[in-house]
């Protein structure tokens, strides 16, 4: 298959990719989390294709993307009022909402579910793609299943080349993490995955909020999930990754006392010095979050590579944007965290 590559500012752009949805095939789509491996929806055929080009695990939920808040009751029904509330504040945006489906949302979408999870995306190309198809498009992240995530269309094509009909470039992923995901059919309401909406954000909107295990914790292979990112290992490289937690002076001596030939250190731009014999990679600077999240799913795919053999990696503290990016780097270090400050008695 010849794979077209298809400029987001291109006036014929959003006609094509839309033709291409509703003839049943594959369009890689950018949004403002990471790019998205887009199909209709509703459609099993098509919704096949998008587990079979990832290698993702059947029972893995997909998130329908709409182009409009009022399309949420084309395929939920029993809506609560809070989603009608988050959805005005937040979308278009990087939420998520988890809602009861309606029939019509077939359960290949839902990875065998009764509940769809729903989202609009902040990216006008792929919403007027999604307004031109006329259905809802099924888009998880467009890497292969379990490798970190594609925010750049290099990184599509890097993945999926002569493997899907169209990829549309939009430029680079401006927050660079996927969705927050919260679950309403939960009272109060679940944090399930956080992303660029935070927590606190949620809770200024719905007054309470509980959270996940699956969001701080390796959570069971056989266990039920509702929405993406809970269950399996996501977001890593081949090699190890071990997350180096305590001060600046304490991880760094901790890495030079481990550190052999093979392994990469990937830390803050305020770090960099600390690790210069240790092939260092910045991610992003520690003073500005929104720079990590941005940068994160970049250096992981730099880093995955067969000459590494280890990942030695930085992480940052607190909530906001910073929970989101903890939530990624422990899902790629499969939760293996190494406290320098206690290695060190």
């Amino acid at each position: 298959m010849e794979t077209l590559y298809l400029s987001a500012s291109a006036p014929e752009t959003a006609q094509t990719a839309a033709d291409i949805i509703k003839s049943g095939d594959l369009v890689a789509i950018p949004t403002e989390t990471v790019y998205g491996l887009g199909a209709n929806g509703l459609d099993e055929d098509a919704v096949a294709k998008i587990f079979q080009a990832k290698g993702r695990p059947q029972d893995n939920p997909l998130i329908l993307h709409l182009s409009d808040a009022a399309e949420m009751d084309r395929y939920c029904h029993t809506i609560p009022e809070a989603a009608y509330r988050l959805a005005e504040k937040f979308w278009p945006g990087p939420l998520t909402m988890v809602l009861p489906a309606k029939d019509c949302v077939p359960r290949r979408t839902t990875g065998g579910l009764d509940t769809v999870a729903v989202r609009c995306p902040d990216s006008p190309i792929t919403r007027e793609i999604i307004r031109l198809a006329g259905v809802p498009l099924a888009a998880p992240s467009a890497n292969i299943s379990g490798k970190p995530s594609t925010t750049t269309a290099e990184h599509v094509r890097h993945d999926h080349d002569g493997r899907i009909a169209a990829i549309v470039d939009g430029g680079p992923c401006r927050v660079g993490v996927e969705s927050t995901i919260v679950d309403l059919t939960d009272s109060p309401a679940r944090l399930l995955r956080p992303g660029g909406i935070t927590p606190e954000q949620l809770v200024a909107v719905l007054g309470e909020l509980t959270v996940d295990k699956a969001v701080t914790a390796q959570i069971d292979k056989d266990a039920v999930v509702k929405a993406p990112g809970m269950k399996y290992k996501h977001y890593a490289p081949d090699c190890a990754v071990i997350i180096v937690s305590g001060s600046r002076d304490a991880a760094a001596k901790y890495v030079h006392a481990n550190y052999q030939p093979g392994d990469r250190v990937l830390c803050f731009a305020e770090e960099l010095s600390l690790y210069s014999n240790c092939a260092p990679l910045a991610y992003g600077k520690e003073a500005d979050v929104n720079t990590l999240s941005a940068g994160l799913f970049a250096a992981l795919r730099e880093l995955d590579d067969p000459a590494v053999k280890r990942v030695f990696a930085r992480c940052p503290v607190g909530g906001g944007v910073a929970y989101a990016v903890q939530n990624r780097l422990k899902k790629a270090a499969g939760f293996h965290i190494i406290n320098a400050e206690e290695a060190e008695r």
